[in-house]
């Protein structure tokens, strides 16, 4: 019996060291909430990596665009989405960020989205100014979109508490949810920063039936000059079939931001790997169309990894 329990204890030895040779590089990406595209972009993204891309394995969770930034720089994720003026933020410790995190990477520029606040068709609201005192669901803590709305009401003279101190309620809830709250009246207002159109908004739009909110020409010269992540945009009629007169908002850009730590040949093969399928991506979601290679590092105002950078030099990428 010692000498069984020696060979297995040998065996069991070699196992673990075998193992540990040819153990894999996790890769987590940390995607979006449900109802939204990053989610099944992520999950996708992670399938064809994890299967053409050597030495690797994924996984892919949700999340939202400013936790996303955290958990890359932390190491709890290695590829995260957000949006360039986020990662900006998130850089210089800025903003929502109260350090700087100056872990993360720019792995690739992918699509433009726009800050999309919806009321009902038939309400009378015109103008973000008439939300302090309403029932809004502008995202969850964690989501770029919160911060951009959080912002947005500022310059137009009120906060988040000011909201709760008038007689209003803030939800924080998923873009389902937000639907849910909308159609059965509890909500005046469904904020979000995504791509356009969006799938939840075309829910909307089909019934009850929806406006979306403008943001000022003053309100966005200010916003634009603070940040050079944000961009000027509009939701049309392209978007949207009930819209009649575009709608001037604020955009930004979607990006992937990729933790600095992880070695550079495994980050190149990711990005080539990215890029090479683009057509799996695109039957995922529409908008991948809109992703195209010559922006890929359109809105980098963070470093890019060594990584990435290599296979953009090779393709002429600037």
């Amino acid at each position: 019996m010692i000498r069984i329990s020696k060979a297995l204890l040998i065996l069991i030895a070699i196992a673990f060291f075998s193992f540990q040779v040819s153990a894999e590089t996790f890769v987590r990406i940390a995607s979006g909430p449900a109802g939204g595209s990053w989610y099944p972009l992520g999950a996708k993204i992670a399938e064809v990596l994890g299967s053409n891309v050597k030495d690797i394995s994924t996984s892919n969770g949700p999340g939202g665009g400013v936790g996303n930034v955290k958990d890359v720089h932390k190491g709890e994720s290695e590829i995260g989405w957000t949006y360039g003026h986020t990662a900006y933020d998130g850089y210089a410790g800025k903003e929502g960020f109260k350090t700087k995190h100056t872990n993360i990477r720019h792995l690739a520029t992918l699509y433009p989205a726009g800050l999309q606040t919806a009321v009902l068709a038939k309400s009378n609201i015109k103008s973000y100014s008439e939300l302090k005192d309403k029932n809004i669901s502008p995202g969850k803590a964690q989501w770029s979109g919160y911060a951009a709305y959080k912002m947005i009401i500022g310059h137009y003279g009120y906060t988040i508490e000011d909201v709760k101190k008038n007689g209003g309620t803030v939800h924080h809830v998923s873009y389902n949810d937000s639907v849910g709250l909308m159609k059965d009246g509890h909500i005046d207002a469904f904020g979000a920063l995504t791509s356009v159109p969006q799938a939840s908004y075309l829910n909307l739009e089909f019934n009850p039936g929806i406006r979306f909110l403008p943001v000022s020409d003053e309100v966005l010269s200010k916003i634009l000059s603070s940040n050079p992540g944000y961009i000027r945009t509009e939701i049309n009629n392209g978007h949207y079939k009930s819209i009649k007169e575009p709608v001037q908002t604020l955009g930004a850009v979607t990006i992937m931001v990729i933790n600095k730590d992880l070695p550079e040949d495994i980050v190149y093969n990711i990005t080539k790997t990215l890029w090479e399928n683009h057509a799996e991506f695109a039957k995922v979601k529409k908008v991948w169309n809109s992703v195209k290679l010559e922006n890929a590092l359109l809105g980098a105002a963070t470093p890019v990894h060594p990584g990435a950078k290599r296979y953009y030099d090779e393709m002429g990428v600037k």
